[in-house]
């Protein structure tokens, strides 16, 4: 499964260690992904969501209705 924020979209990114005599070796930066089940009032039940902690204050700016219809809207299953 891969680390993408389904509210976001936020994924991994990629660049170098770089060391102290400034030798460069590849490395990702992962993002922020939890799991996080949230109550949807419009639909009765409990939705689980892979978000960052990005998306985690999307929700709480926009409101989970708003998200979970854009998710939809994207197609992907939730």
């Amino acid at each position: 499964m891969s680390r993408v924020c389904q509210v976001t979209g936020a994924t991994v990114g990629f660049g170098h260690h770089v060391s102290h005599s400034h030798r460069r070796t590849k490395r990702r930066f992962d993002a922020n992904i939890g799991r996080k089940r949230y109550w949807v009032p419009t639909w009765g039940r409990h939705v689980t969501l892979r978000v960052s902690a990005r998306g985690i204050k999307t929700i709480d700016v926009r409101g989970i209705d708003a998200v979970v219809a854009d998710i939809q809207a994207r197609g992907e299953k939730i």
